[in-house]
This record gives structure tokens, sequence and C-alpha cells, in this order.
């Protein structure tokens, strides 16, 4: 009975998740291809950051290697992080 003592927590673990939707980040992450002019457009663009919000984060990408570019629930970031994606640049939602 173990295993099925198992499943009922995995269920319950996850109707508590679903529950409380925890909210998530697109990371975006510093690449070698991209120049600062076409991450700082992509971010105006696709996350609507306003110009200094485009650029802090495109300098904290280049220089931590990684940044919390969008917070929001997940079928809101889903998009946008696509659209990054699809833009060449290297993100995830976490």
């Amino acid at each position: 009975m173990i295993y099925g003592q198992i499943d009922i927590e995995e269920e319950v673990l996850e109707d508590v998740e679903e529950s409380i939707k925890l909210p998530k980040e697109i990371v975006l992450y510093n690449d070698d291809h991209n120049t600062f002019d076409f991450v700082i457009e992509s971010l105006i663009k696709v996350c609507r950051h306003d110009v200094l919000q485009a650029e802090q984060c495109t300098f904290l990408v280049h220089y931590t290697g990684k940044c919390a570019v969008k917070r929001g629930d997940y079928e809101k970031l889903k998009p946008m992080c696509t659209a990054l994606l699809d833009r060449g640049l290297t993100a995830e939602i976490v």
C-alpha cells in the first residue's frame, strides 16, 4: 500500500500547487550572438518593458549571465517566452 499512499500524496501536492498558483518567471540567459540593441528591442516588444527596464535587464543578463525579465502566471508567460525563443534568445520559465 505504500505505492497507493505515494500516489495520494502526489495528487494532494498537485492540488495544493494548483490552488496556490505560485507566480513563475521568464529567465533570460546570456549568449554570444545577440546584440544589446536586439535584446533591448526584444524585451520592449515581447515583454512590454520600458526602455530603462529593458536596458537594465540586458546589462544584468550580460554581466551576471541571467535575469528574471517577467513574472506572472504560466499561461501569461508562455507566449512571451516562446516569442523570445523564436527571436533566438535563450529563455525559460521557472
